[in-house]
């Protein structure tokens, strides 16, 4: 089976971990139990497969979506999820120091700082300290997010940090804006981090952002495993009130649950490098492991 653009509106991609934030949700809220779908129990793997196929009919075949939503931008989802950890973390770690040292007491380095907590705020070596504790123990948390975007601006900047986007995802976002399609980013990390990765790519055309119609983080929409964030995000585009026309697309199937329960139709999907997918989601069954230019992907079941 096939997903066609022609289905939706608005496209949602999670670009992941990127903590600079950084990303296709598209999903009813149903598709956990069969029962939940269609009044069945499936006492049998055979019946659970059939009720699957049907809610991929029905999911897939009956609705026309014109919205699309990223949110894993860059880890697992348009970009592999070594670029997060073998080269954005550790970049941001070895130009902290000298930041630290020429920047501490400016006025552009200050808003940064001072939305730290409180003890943290007044030594150097305690500020630095704290932030390689929470890198190393993967916290997600805005003035941490906030502070990686600016450590990586420069590298952005002077060419050392180029994101690697996957091969197929220039050529379907160009399709799908072509076709008159959204393309929305919804990651961990920051707007002003998604952005940066967005315009500096390894893409033919480098800057991104013209086919990219809005942004949202955990700031401005909340925790990507709960409901009411991607309900945040499609009130923000009140011009799409028919949620059955969002796809949300991710890597991590908490993120795919949350949108489907929202209203949103969604699928995870499969990246070399990602953590394999739980075997006994039903949800599992539909992840797509690439974008093509007139479909999202092939779907397994």
């Amino acid at each position: 089976m096939t997903l066609n653009l022609n289905e939706f509106d608005v496209l949602v991609f999670d670009i992941g971990k990127i903590k600079l934030a950084p990303q296709l949700l598209l999903a009813t809220a149903c598709f956990v139990d069969c029962k939940d779908c269609f009044g069945l129990s499936c006492h049998s793997l055979y019946w659970h497969m059939f009720c699957t196929l049907l809610y991929t009919r029905a999911l897939l075949g009956y609705h026309t979506l014109r919205i699309a939503i990223i949110t894993h931008i860059t880890e697992g989802t348009v970009c592999p999820i070594s670029f997060v950890k073998d080269v954005l973390f550790p970049y941001a770690l070895e130009a902290l120091p000298k930041v630290l040292d020429q920047e501490w007491d400016s006025p552009e380095f200050a808003k940064y700082r001072d939305a730290f907590p409180e003890e943290y705020r007044n030594s150097r070596s305690d500020f630095e300290a704290h932030v390689r504790d929470l890198v190393k123990r993967d916290v997600k948390i805005a003035y941490l997010k906030s502070l990686q975007g600016y450590l990586w601006l420069q590298g952005y900047k002077s060419g050392n940090i180029v994101a690697p986007l996957f091969p197929d995802v220039e050529p379907f976002f160009n399709e799908a804006t072509q076709a008159g399609k959204k393309i929305i980013i919804y990651s961990s990390g920051s707007v002003p981090a998604q952005k940066l990765l967005f315009s500096h790519t390894n893409s033919g055309k480098s800057d991104m952002t013209p086919l990219i119609a809005d942004y949202f983080d955990t700031t401005n929409a909340g925790p990507k495993t709960e409901v009411d964030s991607y309900t945040k995000i499609i009130s923000e585009h009140p011009e799409h009130k028919d949620v059955n026309r969002w796809l949300f697309l991710s890597d991590n199937i908490n993120e795919v649950k949350a949108a489907v329960g929202a209203g949103m139709r969604s699928l995870p999907v499969v990246r070399p490098g990602n953590a394999p997918l739980p075997p006994d989601e039903p949800l599992s069954k539909l992840a797509i492991s690439e974008f093509k230019h007139s479909e999202v992907a092939s779907l397994g079941v």
